[in-house]
């Protein structure tokens, strides 16, 4: 006698074959999605004045930094280097003066990087130019006193950038871009200690201290 096979024995495989490929829907969606934000990850421009320089020279011409700017560059460099634990800076830019790239040297040289040539006052295509070709990376510019405020604002950061002084070289600016949500404004401040300004051919210990 043939045995008889019970109908809902398929049923039941059918729906048990139904719920485990929606599982394995479910595991490769939430991989995607992962995955997906994983490669936007958030671009980030970090700004900075030059270091010292003498100020009856900085009336005009093309001055070099002096001692405390390079004590300062060096305390930069020191700052800047391990400043992400996962990525490091992966571009540096300066204006033409040679106050800005004499103070970016030092980072660019211990990370291996040539200094990028580019005019901060031509503020939207120079933010656009950031934005398409460091997407996702940390980025170093080291600018002028009165072009960081308008670059800042290029990248919807703070609108209100208090005023750079003539002999205010340690301020540093932090803006992150994430691919989804708002952009902050962070204002940090660094520096070699007392004891080191003015001091040359010696190492320089950084400072590093919050907004203020």
């Amino acid at each position: 006698m043939e045995q008889q096979l019970n109908p809902a024995k398929p049923r039941r495989r059918r729906r048990r074959g139904r719920r485990i490929l929606a599982i394995l829907g479910y595991i490769v969606v939430a991989l995607g999605i992962a995955w997906f934000f994983e490669l936007r990850l958030p671009t980030t421009v970090i700004f900075v004045r030059h270091a010292d320089t003498d100020a009856a020279m900085e009336q005009g011409g093309d001055p070099s930094l002096n001692a405390n700017g390079r004590a300062r560059a060096e305390a930069l460099a020191d700052f800047m280097q391990d400043i992400d634990v996962i990525a490091s800076v992966k571009a540096i830019y300066a204006s033409e003066a040679r106050r800005t790239q004499q103070t970016a040297e030092p980072l660019a040289k211990r990370l291996g990087l040539e200094v990028e040539i580019a005019d901060p006052y031509d503020v939207d295509r120079f933010m656009r130019h950031v934005l398409r070709d460091h997407k996702g990376e940390i980025v170093l510019i080291v600018t002028h006193k009165d072009a960081i405020a308008p670059l800042v604002d290029e990248l919807h950061g703070h609108q209100s950038l208090p005023e750079i002084a003539a002999d205010e070289y340690d301020n540093v600016y932090i803006v992150t871009i994430p691919f989804w949500g708002k952009v902050k404004t962070l204002r940090l401040h660094y520096g070699p200690t007392d004891a080191t300004l003015g001091l040359s051919g010696g190492s320089s210990t950084t400072t590093l201290t919050g907004p203020r």
